[in-house]
């Protein structure tokens, strides 16, 4: 499997959309494989966890968020699910799961009753130690500050509007994925 050539399948046509979701998927890879190197304790499928990584925000496209070049009908909420169809329609029912499950420190089932998000009602929590790792990963970067490195207090800060169980995932992965 060729994470380059799924991307260019269904972004060549945004080249400035591709950008972005290039240079930011290879920071969360990047990231996440330094994770996976430094615990080697925890036996995560480095081939994967790179994949998967790479291919996190395919869905992306079907959303408007204009700022950084997404002109879909969706709301931005929906793009992990819209790219888990998108992968298990390529025959990658795995990493459909990591791109389901990304999403903040992953989302409840209460979260999405509480909030209404025009998501299918279900756990979008990770489930697998490599979806924790680049679900933890992705938190260090922004789309919308492409080349940035956020900081930790900057991330816990930001989760705070999701509520105290979001910080705390977090919290979790920051001991059990330390570099």
């Amino acid at each position: 499997m060729n994470a380059l050539e799924l991307i260019d399948k269904y972004y060549s046509d945004n080249p400035e959309l591709r950008h972005i979701l290039l240079v930011h998927s290879r920071q969360v890879a990047d990231r996440a494989l330094q994770i996976v190197d430094a615990h080697p304790e925890l036996h995560a499928d480095r081939l994967f966890v790179e994949e998967a990584a790479m291919l996190h925000d395919i869905g992306i496209k079907f959303c408007n968020a204009p700022k950084i070049y997404c002109f879909g009908e969706h709301e931005y909420i929906e793009h992990g699910y819209l790219g888990a169809e998108l992968l298990r329609a390529e025959g990658l029912p795995r990493h459909a799961g990591v791109a389901e499950r990304h999403t903040g420190t992953g989302i409840t089932l209460d979260e999405v009753q509480l909030h209404e998000w025009k998501i299918p009602v279900q756990d979008y929590t990770p489930q697998t130690v490599e979806e924790e790792i680049i679900c933890y990963a992705d938190k260090f970067f922004s789309k919308s500050h492409i080349g940035e490195e956020s900081s930790q207090g900057k991330i816990r800060k930001t989760l705070w509007m999701y509520g105290a169980d979001t910080v705390a995932r977090f919290d979790k992965w920051q001991k059990k994925f330390s570099l």
